[in-house]
């Protein structure tokens, strides 16, 4: 397979955010993961090519969703994976996380996917362990899976990213999914917006190349795709926004609002959705949306990922 050859040249060890990819290191994955998802859809969904390795879900911030779509992509590679949730009161930054790395290092794994509330960390362990180190969300920097997954899910339906405008509505502040999907996104020749209250747009955001609203319905004008974002309450100190009904009525996405953007614009959510306050039932459940698709997606790119980076470990 095409794609299969042209990973075959993936010069990277690891994958700690998009920030370093190039474009042929995107759409090789792309194109990868899409091979992943016809097998997924197959009975037999299994592929031998991590049979023998082993793969630890190290997730210091809980994610029901992110861990398990990691785990079943491992486990349809043929991988040994074991899963680790580690209280984050129990780890202090530093040297527990250093520990933490020794302890896992001894073990021999091959692939380590970690999620830890602290940017940077991912990083930083990545230099204390032997084998290749997967960023499945560090603190407010990157999440690389999830931006390659909504290309991916935007290249299937649109059959193309570059040219295409596209809005990435809410709590730009504090996503690093925002972050990873500004970057990736115009490295493959998209428009992107970014929208939302000026408390939840990081200062110099327009360095990024992007346009900045905190208007929605003109942020929507002529959009192909709509992401709308999570408030992430967790991760706020102090009040950035007066209540969730205003939220909602301002930046909130529903059918009255999507009719500013194309019509035949498509919509999307990282997930988890908290209806009513940043995406409307109406519009997350609608013809409009590829909120599901991009469930499935995840986990034909992280297979696309494991793969990839397999082919760089010792003795393969």
């Amino acid at each position: 397979m095409s794609a299969h050859n042209s990973l075959s040249s993936f010069p990277h060890r690891h994958l700690l955010g998009i920030e370093g990819l190039s474009r042929p290191d995107i759409v090789a994955l792309l194109d990868m993961a899409e091979d992943y998802v016809a097998l997924s859809r197959q009975v037999e969904k299994k592929k031998s090519t991590l049979r023998g390795r082993t793969q630890i879900n190290l997730f210091f911030e809980p994610s029901t969703r992110t861990q398990s779509s990691f785990e079943l992509a491992g486990k349809r590679l043929g991988a040994d994976v074991m899963n680790m949730s580690v209280s984050s009161s129990s780890v202090k930054k530093g040297e527990t996380l250093i520990d933490t790395a020794a302890t896992l290092n001894a073990m021999r794994p091959d692939i380590i996917v970690v999620r830890h509330h602290a940017a940077g960390a991912v990083h930083l362990l990545s230099r204390k362990v032997d084998c290749s180190v997967v960023n499945a969300g560090d603190g407010q920097h990157e999440h690389p899976t999830q931006a390659l997954l909504d290309a991916l899910t935007i290249r299937r339906n649109k059959g193309r990213i570059e040219g295409l405008v596209i809005t990435i509505c809410g709590d730009i502040m504090h996503s690093r999914v925002a972050r990873s999907n500004i970057i990736l996104l115009q490295a493959l020749g998209a428009r992107v917006r970014v929208c939302g209250p000026r408390t939840l747009l990081p200062i110099g955001i327009e360095r990024m190349g992007v346009e900045v609203h905190t208007d929605l319905k003109k942020a929507l004008n002529g959009a192909d795709i709509v992401m709308m974002l999570r408030l992430q309450r967790e991760r706020m100190n102090g009040g950035f926004v007066p209540s969730s009904k205003e939220y909602f009525r301002y930046w909130g996405l529903d059918a009255e609002k999507l009719a500013f953007a194309k019509g035949d614009a498509l919509v999307m959510h990282p997930g988890p959705m908290n209806r009513g306050v940043e995406i409307s039932s109406e519009v997350a459940d609608g013809a409009q949306s590829l909120i599901r698709e991009q469930v499935e997606m995840g986990v034909a790119v992280r297979m696309a990922v494991m793969e990839a980076l397999a082919r760089n470990l010792p003795n393969h």
